[in-house]
């Protein structure tokens, strides 16, 4: 099992916008790819220097090899709306992480 992990630090001006097009539109159009299998989104308890509030958001996929797939077929596609509605308002990265095990 893999978790494809996004973190994002988002201008507070455009916060409540943004959340809702997270929670309404993004993380079910990541979801709807049909790549992973679901999604846990968490603030980020840090305050960070350059303000804004961050979060994480990670989504579980069964396989490298989907997580792949999604880099190929969905990612540009998925990543360009968010571009477009805050560009310049948000700073984001990502991180693969190979789960080990859980408890």
């Amino acid at each position: 099992m893999y978790i494809y992990n996004v973190t994002i630090n988002i201008n507070e001006s455009c916060h409540d916008e943004w959340l809702k097009w997270m929670k309404e539109k993004h993380i079910p159009d990541m979801l709807g790819t049909g790549k992973f299998s679901k999604a846990k989104m968490c603030q980020v308890l840090v305050e960070e220097e350059m303000g804004g509030i961050t979060y994480s958001v990670q989504y579980t996929t069964d396989s490298k090899e989907t997580l792949e797939k999604y880099y190929q077929e969905d990612a540009e596609k998925l990543r360009e709306e968010g571009m477009k509605l805050f560009a310049g308002k948000f700073v984001a990265f990502r991180t693969e992480l190979k789960v080990v095990s859980e408890h």
